[in-house]
């Protein structure tokens, strides 16, 4: 073995990766971005859940109580409600995770020791079930200027768990892999998608036809969109067969909620395509939105106990907001004009990467 030879590569290597921009901001952009999610932005304690109070008591005892169970930070008021069935309403259009029912009579339900409040919880979200469980364990006392506390017995706040009452962590994951299956295949396949086209020297032969770029760029989209379809069948099929998971929804809803992030996720692949220079290079870009969609989108972590800065970023990644339809659907039996914010935020996503991938788009060789 020569040495000189050997050294020789190696600073080519050297010099090579220095002039790639790309694979330099991978070597730095993975390992600071893993710290920071995993560091920073995952946490698996939550607090300051979204809730709602209907107190319909309005006692001095049942205002201490709420106060005691906010001091807790595990809710957070997020919503006013006057009804059990407000809170039932709330629950099934994802608005907030838990709410709390005082019924007018807390009184004496709580000096005969019988159940005074009931925590409702949405239980899609496994986690969220835990959590909401140290509601329970708050004191339930009378206050006054007259008489000192009194403890509450054992049982006197319930917390109900609906849509997954049996905590089965399939219920929360299936309905979850069809995103992620759908963002890690469909940005991957359009990301190469111009790519290809140059590195297999079919460019010129787009260039010389009279397709316009909107034509090319939709074009490349559609096939991929059957695929996507087909995929989530699959996924549905064997989630209901080999785990029970329940779709108490629309079907309608469930397929129409994955076009949306079909659509969305095929047109930042086709952005991606045509920003990098190789099909290697747009696997790299891929990774950079592959990896937060699956950490921050509230797939694996809650997105409850993430820190507000991450929660803004997180509101971008189309994945947040198709978990929150699919498990809308699916899971809590909801319907796409009951999530409507999350569908308005596909369709701009959507629009924006679209008219950016065309804008980015020449049919031209250089």
């Amino acid at each position: 073995m020569n040495l000189r030879r050997l050294g020789a590569i190696v600073v080519k290597e050297l010099r090579q990766l220095r002039r790639d921009r790309m694979t330099l901001a991978m070597i730095v952009g993975i390992p600071v971005m893993q710290l920071v999610l995993f560091g920073y932005a995952i946490n698996l304690n939550l607090r300051g859940l979204d809730a709602a109070i209907a107190d319909q008591a309005g006692t001095a005892g049942s205002r201490a109580l709420v106060m005691d169970m906010l001091a807790t930070g595990v809710v957070a008021p997020a919503r006013d409600a006057r009804t059990p069935q407000e809170l039932m309403a709330m629950l099934k259009r994802g608005e907030i995770s838990v709410g709390i029912a005082i019924p007018p009579d807390f009184e004496r339900r709580r000096i005969d020791g019988r159940e005074a409040v009931q925590v409702l919880v949405d239980g899609s979200d496994t986690v969220v079930q835990g959590a909401a469980q140290q509601l329970a364990q708050v004191p339930l006392q009378a206050r006054s200027n007259t008489t000192s506390t009194t403890p509450a017995s054992p049982g006197q706040i319930s917390v109900v768990s609906f849509y997954n009452p049996e905590r089965r962590s399939a219920v929360n994951i299936v309905p979850g892999l069809i995103g992620i299956i759908l963002t890690m295949t469909m940005v991957m396949f359009t990301s190469v998608a111009i790519v290809r086209e140059r590195e297999r020297g079919n460019m010129e032969l787009l260039i010389a036809t009279p397709l316009s770029r909107s034509e090319l760029m939709i074009g490349k989209v559609l096939p991929y969109a059957v695929i996507g379809l087909v995929q989530t069948t699959l996924v549905l099929l064997l989630g209901i067969w080999l785990f029970q998971v329940p779709v108490r929804g629309s079907v309608l809803d469930v397929y129409l909620a994955a076009v949306l992030l079909i659509v969305a996720n095929l047109t930042l692949g086709l952005l991606i395509s045509t920003k990098a220079q190789s099909q290697f290079q747009s696997m790299q870009m891929t990774m950079f939105v592959f990896l937060p969609s699956i950490l921050l989108s509230g797939f694996m972590f809650p997105f409850a106990g993430m820190p507000t800065v991450v929660q803004w970023i997180a509101e971008v990644l189309p994945l947040t907001h198709f978990l929150r339809l699919i498990r809308g659907v699916m899971l809590r039996g909801a319907g796409l004009f009951e999530l409507w914010p999350d569908v308005l935020a596909l369709l701009a996503f959507t629009a924006v990467m679209m008219t950016a991938a065309i804008m980015r788009f020449r049919k031209r060789l250089d």
